[in-house]
């Protein structure tokens, strides 16, 4: 199988809240929103923003609890790494771990969406960002 994800959707309480909260903090336009979905188009994969109930019903099971996993944004600073969050924060975020610098090295921190869901901003020397927002693993 080719290795790819084509779309990574959120179950979440309220479906506008959530897009508001998506395209106010991380900026993100929705291609597509009816009341009951959202989606936007990532850098190769589509980001769904779907009714916690209405997901749970679709895979025929519950969802997991937010925060079993987390998803990462790259930036291409130290410094993008703390205007992100900030600007986060002003749009609902939790801060779950304070930006910092990590042994590994590079710099990040974690906020949870409105609805738990985990995402960590992130910058890593290591890795490349262009500018249609595709992260290259390694140099």
């Amino acid at each position: 199988m080719q290795p790819q994800i084509s779309v990574i959707t959120l179950g979440v309480a309220n479906v506008a809240r959530a897009t508001t909260f998506y395209s106010e903090g991380f900026g993100w336009e929705p291609v597509f929103g009816n009341g009951e979905v959202t989606f936007f188009q990532m850098n190769g994969l589509v980001l769904g923003i779907w009714g916690k109930a209405d997901l749970e019903a679709d895979m025929n099971r519950p969802c997991a609890p937010a925060g079993s996993f987390a998803l990462a944004h790259n930036v291409e600073s130290a410094e993008a790494v703390d205007a992100a969050i900030a600007r986060l924060e002003a749009a609902g975020a939790r801060t779950l771990r304070p930006a910092d610098a990590p042994p590994h090295g590079g710099y990040r921190g974690y906020i949870a969406d409105p609805d738990g869901h985990a995402w960590e901003i992130a910058w890593n020397p290591a890795w490349t960002v262009d500018k249609a927002g595709h992260v290259r693993f390694g140099v």
